[in-house]
């Protein structure tokens, strides 16, 4: 049996913790059958455990405690704490791992409860678990989600060498904001958020790059972003924004532009690799 999960960037500027889009990067888990323990097999550093103390492990295990050990193979070109979903993607592959060894029979919605019960918010693990673009709230244990098709755009993400944890990029985030910021931030999110399911991404990239929530703070963390969003612009991006807490830069480009803009990037010789990237409408899946 086999799971893939894909990349997600999160926010897509004020649609903090509640805005989510799927992208064409994936975690794979080969179950490779019944161990005397359990072992995860990967290449993707000493941090990371190959025992039961593997988040993977410890999801599976939160969501069925009497599973059998397994030995597990773990793949995933997901760049680590660099704000494309990680982790996410391993609770959503953790989650998918109880479901087909515990024959348990969970819905998408079903999962989606758990993965935001244990990740703490849904912006990252509902795209994971549904592709596509997600706008989902969770409010007083309850999850709220509604999928739809991203406007027709290219993807380029600029992932820089260094890790940024989410952690350590909220403790720049403000503890509170006036009543008179909070409806103009989120006034800016109602309407990213209307633009992107209207398809209009003129107007959506205006809001995305208008956010009062997170980006203002946490983007001088990021030294790249300022000479990333004025080359984008001069390529006519229609966005520029931090996915998820960062590091990774993401440009929202018109299809055609974004081999050009890539090239211009790459000539900057960033400390970091540039990816195009497409939307992933199908999020979790299971191959026999």
């Amino acid at each position: 049996m086999k799971i893939s999960v894909p990349a997600t960037s999160a926010n897509l500027g004020p649609g903090f913790d509640s805005v989510g889009l799927a992208v064409s990067k994936y975690l794979t888990i080969d179950v490779l059958g019944v161990a005397p323990d359990w072992q995860v097999e990967h290449d993707l550093g000493a941090d990371i455990p190959s025992n039961e103390d593997n988040l993977l492990v410890q999801v599976a295990l939160k969501v069925c405690p009497n599973l059998l050990p397994q030995r597990i193979k773990m793949t995933s070109d997901i760049p680590l704490a660099r704000g494309l979903g990680s982790s996410s993607s391993v609770i959503v592959a953790g989650i998918e791992l109880a479901n087909q060894l515990g024959q348990l029979g969970l819905s998408d919605e079903d999962k989606l409860t758990l993965a935001t019960e244990i990740e703490g918010h849904p912006d990252n693990v509902a795209p994971a678990i549904f592709g596509n673009l997600v706008v989902a709230s969770y409010h007083q244990g309850q999850v709220n989600h509604l999928v739809a098709d991203f406007p027709t755009a290219a993807l380029l993400a600029f992932v820089p060498n260094y890790q940024l944890k989410t952690s350590d990029s909220r403790q720049v985030l403000p503890q509170s904001m006036s009543h008179a910021q909070a409806v103009a931030a989120s006034s800016i999110a109602n309407v990213a958020v209307a633009a992107l399911l209207a398809g209009d991404l003129e107007k959506a990239g205006q809001a995305m790059e208008a956010d009062q929530f997170h980006e203002s703070y946490r983007q001088p963390l990021v030294k790249e972003f300022a000479q990333i969003k004025e080359l984008a612009k001069r390529h006519g991006a229609y966005a520029t924004y931090l996915s998820g807490a960062g590091p990774t830069v993401m440009v929202l480009v018109p299809q055609g532009r974004e081999q050009a803009l890539k090239l211009a990037l790459d000539q900057l010789a960033l400390a970091g690799e540039t990816f195009l990237l497409t939307v992933d409408g199908e999020g979790v899946r299971v191959y026999d």
